[in-house]
């Protein structure tokens, strides 16, 4: 992509035009990352770029932004601008071109201030964001607060780059963040949710945890969160404190790479744990009972307000929902836990169990139960193909309908068990232990 960008680059300088790579691509360029993408700022216009470019994309024209396509590469070809006033704290009401200096001082933080001249491999900086990086330190450009007052989906992004940076926030604009958090309620869902996946998806996540938690942008994007503080656990099974202490521990626990439905269940497991909170008179032991069903319907409301799609949605809600079933595996007969193993949410769901165990009391009992189970089951299909289907019983001399049904399930059952493992052994199976008439 960087051949492309410097193509971009190079015809745009040939017509008499600046043009600098700028950005996260610069920044990413000196932390020595590879970086996902990279955007060129030019002098020119949007109709000169247009016109160099023949097929370009003006998605964002109207603030001098161009996509360039080369080489199979979309390339973000920005103009030099300064922006008007931000009344709808997202996007500015009018934009005048400017120059690359200019340019710099509108940006967000000085890190991402920054311009490369890939020719001659010169890095611009009107900002001091190369000394910034150099101290691992997120500042913004200028007066903070005026820099979240413009977007405020910046107070997001602040958090989610010193996750995914590593960086400390310099005291006054963590003071900003502190001081606009509530004004992150403005911003639409969707520019939440994703800021969210990328602070939670990243093996720092925790990081990110801990700075939504303490600048009180957490209580704004996910208040069910805080609800957990304070909630009491039985001592015997969670010695480590309350619900809160509980999922930010299974938090730390994750390994680096997980699925989105994987860490949003560690967050949300036992968020009904508040509301079904009771304490037994005569025996003083705090009970949640039915926590996990309710859980899995809170679940489903939290992540639709957040615009999640269902394709995350139903996942975290089944991984959720069935947390609890854990704890009886060994009494489970091979049929069920089959049916358990075979759902396509499984190795989120013992995953899930691991950290939930690692996060309380330790015992890892019936994860290791669930681990030789696996390996048992693992010569044959968990789900194999059925012996019998609703004709052979209609030709036995069934009526269509729930018993039926349930009849079918139970030769499956059956199979699962091993106890039959062809048609005519199913067919016997059924006139002995479910007779007609």
């Amino acid at each position: 992509m960087l051949k492309a960008a410097s193509h971009v680059i190079r015809t745009l300088r040939s017509h008499g035009h600046q043009a600098l790579l700028a950005g996260g691509c610069v920044r990413d360029f000196l932390l020595g990352k590879e970086p996902k993408d990279y955007d060129v700022a030019t002098s020119a216009t949007p109709q000169q770029v247009i016109a160099l470019f023949p097929g370009a994309l003006t998605v964002g024209a109207h603030f001098g932004v161009v996509i360039v396509k080369r080489d199979h590469h979309q390339i973000e070809v920005a103009t030099f601008r300064t922006d008007g006033s931000y009344k709808d704290g997202r996007r500015p009401e009018s934009v005048t071109f400017a120059t690359a200096e200019e340019d710099a001082q509108r940006r967000d933080f000085t890190v991402n201030g920054l311009f490369r001249d890939p020719e001659e491999n010169r890095i611009i900086d009107y900002v001091n964001g190369q000394q910034d990086i150099a101290a691992k330190l997120l500042r913004a450009i200028g007066d903070p607060s005026q820099r979240f007052a413009e977007d405020r989906l910046r107070l997001l992004r602040a958090v989610r780059f010193a996750t995914v940076l590593g960086f400390e926030i310099e005291p006054t604009t963590w003071q900003a963040v502190c001081d606009h958090a509530e004004a992150i309620t403005t911003v639409s869902a969707e520019r939440i949710r994703d800021e969210l996946i990328k602070i939670f998806l990243h093996p720092n996540r925790l990081r990110g945890f801990d700075l939504l938690m303490d600048s009180g942008l957490m209580e704004r994007v996910l208040p069910e969160i805080l609800v957990l503080k304070g909630v009491e656990q039985p001592p015997q099974w969670h010695p480590e404190g309350d619900v809160f202490i509980h999922t930010r521990l299974m938090l730390s626990l994750l390994p680096e790479h997980v699925s989105l439905p994987l860490v949003l269940s560690v967050l949300l497991h036992d968020i009904a744990k508040p509301a079904t909170y009771t304490v037994d008179e005569g025996t003083g032991r705090i009970r949640f009972n039915g926590h996990d069903k309710l859980g899995a319907e809170m679940t489903g409301d939290i992540l639709r307000r957040l615009k999640f799609p269902n394709d995350v949605i139903e996942p975290t809600q089944v991984a959720v929902e069935h947390h609890m079933a854990f704890k009886d595996v060994k009494k489970m007969r091979n049929s069920t836990l089959k049916r358990m193993m075979a759902r396509p949410t499984w190795d989120d769901e013992l995953a899930l169990h691991r950290v939930d165990c690692l996060g309380s009391n330790g015992l890892l009992d019936n994860y290791e139960f669930m681990k030789e189970k696996a390996e048992e089951f693992s010569q044959a299909p968990l789900i194999p193909q059925t012996l019998i289907s609703g004709r052979d019983l209609i030709e036995l001399g069934w009526q269509p309908g729930k018993e039926m049904g349930e009849v079918l399930t139970a030769v499956q059952n059956a199979q699962l068990e091993g106890l039959i493992a062809n048609k005519e052994e199913a067919l016997e199976w059924v006139k002995t232990h479910h007779p007609l008439g």
